[in-house]
């Protein structure tokens, strides 16, 4: 009798999978294509949404090379998602690959780099990367400044502004007043050491300088660039292996300002304020012949195509 039953019950399901295959083999095809359609896609209002020549906004967030996949994780990044999945279409072959390899600890560089080109406030202190061989990949961001941080940020800047500027001046003078504003409430820290987890001050964000009177490269760097970022100016962050500037667009140019080294560090432990290098042409930083300013030109490249 239980053999009868399991025949017939064998005789139905085959039955029912001829009768509903087209079904069945539109759900597996569906579930086999990676190439899943992100809609709604909102970005948060410290986007840039800018394309630059390294990298350029994602219009669907589906890679066929790996250029299409660096623009996604920039995108990612400027739009400031804290978590964000895309997929792999089946026709991008080495698009795991390249995935593993953009997201590889030992590569850090890359991602390091695009967080270049975004708001300090959508940068990253750390990236989580998941995928699986469906094709799936998430993006987990930890974020480098929290909320409180960017709402005292803002309140200090707000503070400044009303102090330092008015009504008659250009954009070239706010910024003016910004670098000099900085350096005369700020000074190199020196202490600061990036391998550890209990410096004294945040000087390697804008907090140092704001709040601490304490800045490394990048806490001059991403406190000019949220100076530059409310102005409206088109700009991005410089880096090296040993260094960081601000890259401006200004007056239909692509000029460097490096607050660090106009906020030397003295022998004689007296403040300095200088302008050597403000507002100043590649051609006329790399004059200085300075170890820390010979960037990569293949990413930064509209600061030698002016």
């Amino acid at each position: 009798m239980k053999r009868i039953l399991t025949i017939i019950l064998c005789v139905l399901m085959l039955g029912f999978t001829f009768y509903k295959s087209d079904d069945i083999s539109n759900y597996f095809a569906n579930y086999l294509d990676n190439t899943h359609k992100i809609t709604n896609i909102e970005k948060n209002k410290y986007s840039k949404n800018t394309n630059y020549n390294y990298v350029q906004i994602s219009n669907d967030f589906i890679p066929y090379n790996y250029q299409e996949l660096l623009n996604i994780f920039y995108t990612i990044l400027d739009y400031g998602y804290d978590t964000f999945t895309f997929y792999c279409p089946s026709e991008y072959t080495d698009c795991l690959n390249d995935v593993q390899n953009i997201s590889d600890p030992s590569n850090v560089e890359i991602l390091t780099t695009l967080g270049n080109f975004v708001s300090p406030y959508n940068n990253f202190s750390s990236i989580k990367v998941k995928y699986d061989t469906a094709g799936e990949v998430t993006v987990d961001v930890n974020k480098l400044y929290s909320d409180e941080d960017i709402t005292n940020i803002n309140n200090k800047i707000d503070s400044i502004w009303k102090e330092i500027v008015t009504s008659d001046m250009s954009n070239e003078d706010i910024i003016y007043a910004f670098h000099d504003y900085i350096i005369n409430h700020a000074k190199y820290d020196e202490t600061f050491d990036a391998n550890s987890k209990t410096n004294i001050y945040e000087s390697n964000k804008a907090n140092g300088p704001l709040f601490e009177g304490y800045a490394i490269c990048s806490g001059y760097t991403d406190t000019m660039a949220l100076i530059l970022d409310r102005l409206g100016i088109k700009n991005y962050k410089v880096a090296t292996k040993t260094h960081v500037w601000n890259a401006v667009y200004l007056n239909n140019e692509w000029l460097n300002i490096d607050l660090t080294w106009d906020d030397p560090v003295s022998s004689d432990g007296k403040d300095h304020l200088e302008h050597k290098f403000y507002l100043i042409d590649t051609n006329t930083l790399e004059g200085f012949q300075i170890d820390n300013h010979n960037f990569d030109k293949s990413i930064y490249t509209e600061l030698i195509n002016n």
